[in-house]
């Protein structure tokens, strides 16, 4: 069973306090339910319960050097999550998406990208990378809906197979299994630098296609 968004984010808090305090110290407070309430307006509907539950236990990062998923994705406040739900959107390409119809998504589920989804109003980005990368939360009805995907301009979305991506309730708990342990997460292993930030060296996958988040 997994565990809930609230003790996997307990967990990450006591490893980063004795670890990585700069990190620990950059994790914002909880966000205002109005900011909340506000970025659902502007999207057209309610945020995941997972992903409002994390918000309500910190609102980002307030420090921008510092990341804490895997692939130096830092989480977004909702806020950031509204002005970058906006900006994404500009490059959805509706009149394709509808013409394509029913293979994109098959495209998607079978190849496991798709540059047509880019954009997707329902895929909410919840972090970002230095890069421009983002993670987005999969909030479309069908099957993938609660999944995270990696979103990028240039390759568009990609959906990860490893079980990790599955929900934000499963990332949360690997994180916290992963930074306890030292183990790696799909090909990320947690590090600590001299500033007692914690990153995320990547060792690449022969066996299997990794996901880059």
């Amino acid at each position: 069973m997994t565990a809930s968004i609230s003790e996997s984010w307990r967990r990450v808090e006591n490893w980063l306090a004795e670890h990585a305090p700069s990190t620990y110290a950059a994790l914002a407070p909880p966000a205002d339910p109005a900011d909340i309430a506000a970025t659902e307006r502007l999207i057209g509907r309610p945020l995941l319960r997972p992903l409002v539950t994390s918000l309500l236990r910190h609102d980002g990062l307030l420090d921008p050097w510092c990341s804490l998923l895997p692939g130096s994705y830092r989480p977004m406040s909702a806020r950031e999550t509204a002005a970058e739900w906006q900006l994404l959107t500009g490059f959805y390409d509706k009149r394709t998406a509808d013409e394509e119809g029913e293979e994109v998504d098959y495209d998607f589920m079978k190849i496991g990208s798709s540059r047509v989804l880019y954009g997707h109003p329902q895929l909410i980005p919840i972090a970002r990378e230095s890069g421009g990368g983002h993670l987005v939360l999969d909030h479309r009805p069908e099957i993938d809906r609660g999944r995270i995907h990696e979103a990028e301009a240039t390759a568009g979305v990609t959906r990860g197979s490893h079980e990790v991506w599955t929900s934000l309730p499963v990332l949360m708990e690997a994180i916290a299994t992963s930074v306890e342990t030292g183990q790696p997460l799909h090909g990320y292993t947690p590090v600590v630098d001299e500033e007692q930030r914690l990153h995320w060296d990547f060792t690449p996958m022969h066996d299997r296609t990794a996901h880059r988040a």
